[in-house]
């Protein structure tokens, strides 16, 4: 084995020397180069200039839509606490939630552990852990799963806990007006303190991505899926206000509240509906490690939850056959059949 591995580097080595193309060899030397870091060590090692934050439309949205993975490259532990709420009106119906998050970041940077909660007062939400690489997850007052296939479900969720600036900010289509006012200081750190107004028109900056289009069924979107887009293609912002605070050393936003309201089509016939929405969050205990530990009571992995076959044997209800519906039969009863 070892005489192989010595041979493929040699004959790896003598390709490169041999390699007279430009070309050839550029893309060769990309092959056999040091893998690249990961995306969110790469973005924290970035210089963020925290007073140019209202000057500089590209380092806003740096900022504000910062995902958790790289805030926790840079500030290390910490805690972080958001509290949104809803409040839909069209004409004489009102609706409203209240959502709270929370992200309790411990050692180990973009891979490391995390504890994630989102939770309403609707009795909705989901819990994850992550402990050495293992995920553990749960809805609300449901028991922890053991998920060794977690296929990126702990990191999406860790990110969207962390995002209630960076969908606040989007809502409003990117029009968050931010006007310094000196500094601060939070939990004895310096902090850049802007305040928050509405902007005439969102900044131009360069979009990541363009999606294709949404495909629908030949008779079209339901009516639910109707209301949703109408909303999102015409939403209108009204109004903006709150301060942000953004740590001096890291660029992470330390305190954030803000306060809008959106204006959208209401369905035919009927008047405009509104949505006011606040948004507040915190971070605290930077650099105390959390001692993250795995729940001492969880479910193991599996393929496909029991759920109503479980339920089927818990009342002596027989299930169904490999064929979907005729009871299987067992061997003995096979072989009396065949004598």
């Amino acid at each position: 084995m070892r005489l192989l591995r010595a041979f493929a580097a040699i004959t790896a080595a003598a390709a490169l020397g041999a390699c007279t193309d430009p070309v050839d060899r550029a893309a060769k030397e990309r092959i056999f180069s040091p893998e690249d870091p990961p995306r969110a060590v790469a973005s924290a090692a970035e210089r963020l200039p925290p007073e140019d934050v209202a000057s500089d439309p590209r380092v806003a949205r740096r900022v504000l839509g910062m995902g958790a993975a790289e805030a926790t490259e840079r500030l290390g532990p910490h805690k972080y606490t958001a509290n949104v709420s809803f409040e839909w009106t069209a004409g004489k119906r009102t609706v409203k939630l209240q959502e709270t998050r929370t992200l309790i970041a411990g050692r180990g940077g973009f891979d490391g552990d995390f504890h994630a909660i989102i939770e309403n007062d609707r009795n909705q939400g989901l819990e994850v852990i992550r402990v050495g690489g293992d995920v553990y997850a749960r809805h609300r007052f449901q028991k922890f799963r053991h998920r060794k296939r977690d296929r990126g479900v702990a990191e999406r969720e860790r990110d969207e806990v962390y995002g209630a600036i960076r969908d606040f900010d989007a809502l409003f289509r990117g029009r968050l007006a931010l006007k310094p006012v000196g500094t601060a200081s939070v939990d004895d750190r310096t902090v850049w303190r802007y305040t928050v107004s509405l902007a005439p028109d969102a900044p131009r900056v360069a979009a990541a991505s363009t999606l294709p289009p949404p495909q629908f069924a030949k008779g079209g979107p339901d009516a639910d899926t109707q209301r949703r887009l109408r909303f999102f293609d015409h939403r209108e912002p009204l109004s903006l206000s709150g301060e942000v605070m953004v740590d001096a050393e890291t660029s992470v936003v330390l305190e954030a509240r803000l306060e809008g309201v959106l204006q959208a089509p209401g369905d035919e016939g009927q008047e405009p509906a509104r949505l006011r929405l606040v948004t507040t969050c915190q971070v605290t205990d930077i650099g105390k490690d959390p001692g993250l530990t795995a729940p001492k009571e969880f479910l193991p992995d599996e393929d496909k939850p029991q759920g109503l076959a479980d339920a089927l044997d818990r009342f002596g209800i027989s299930r169904g056959g490999t064929d979907g519906g005729t009871p299987a039969t067992s061997r003995e009863d096979d072989g009396e059949a065949d004598e």
